[in-house]
């Protein structure tokens, strides 16, 4: 596996946007979310196992996983979201682990929400946390999501908190301004992790 730059920061803090410029500078990214929603598209095992539990109740119309519905019953309940995790955490690992093989840049971004949750970071040669405010969280994840404040805050509690986040992290980008202020903290780092990558690699030969 070639050198991995974990991603990570808390709901709504704008992970998404931080990975995108990433990839405008031609880095690959392999996104747990995106592999998360992969192992649950119709036809899956893993869709065929939420719908015995939850009944077809759980999808939407068009046959593919209602994720708002699944949400919310997760965050009800500790028992329903371990049964979820053992259910998806292999299947994602695995698809990972296949993306990262076939990644041809010389660092691959990691983009994993539940990073410190998991103690994925582990697996990482460096973390990278997107740090925001937990109001700015709040009001950009009900926009985002379309959802009331109670769920939001939710949702925030059940992440660690940004202290603990923050405690892991080798870099740090600050996203509480515009979007476009990310830009040249990209760029930068972008520079860091390809001398990290080319050391990494040289210290492997030598």
């Amino acid at each position: 596996m070639g050198y991995t730059v974990a991603l990570t920061g808390g709901v709504g803090s704008g992970k998404s946007t931080v990975a995108s410029a990433f990839a405008q500078l031609g880095v690959t990214i392999i996104d747990a979310d995106i592999i998360a929603r992969q192992v649950v598209e119709p036809g899956t095992p893993a869709l065929s196992a939420i719908v015995a539990r939850y009944g077809q109740a759980i999808c939407l119309p068009d046959g593919t996983l209602n994720r708002r519905a699944l949400r919310e019953k997760i965050f009800a309940s500790a028992d329903e979201k371990a049964w979820l995790n053992a259910l998806l955490h292999p299947l994602i690992g695995q698809q990972t682990r296949l993306e990262m093989a076939r990644a041809t840049s010389p660092y691959v971004l990691w983009v994993v929400p539940l990073l410190v949750e998991n103690q994925l970071y582990k697996n990482a040669d460096r973390v990278l946390v997107v740090d925001v405010t937990p109001e700015i969280q709040l009001q950009r994840t009900m926009l985002r999501d379309n959802v009331t404040r109670e769920l939001a805050e939710k949702m925030l509690a059940a992440q660690v908190s940004r202290a603990t986040r923050l405690a892991v992290a080798d870099d740090v980008i600050d996203n509480n301004g515009a979007p476009d202020a990310i830009v040249s903290d990209v760029a930068r780092l972008h520079q860091r992790y390809l001398a990290l990558a080319a050391e990494a690699e040289q210290q492997e030969y030598e």
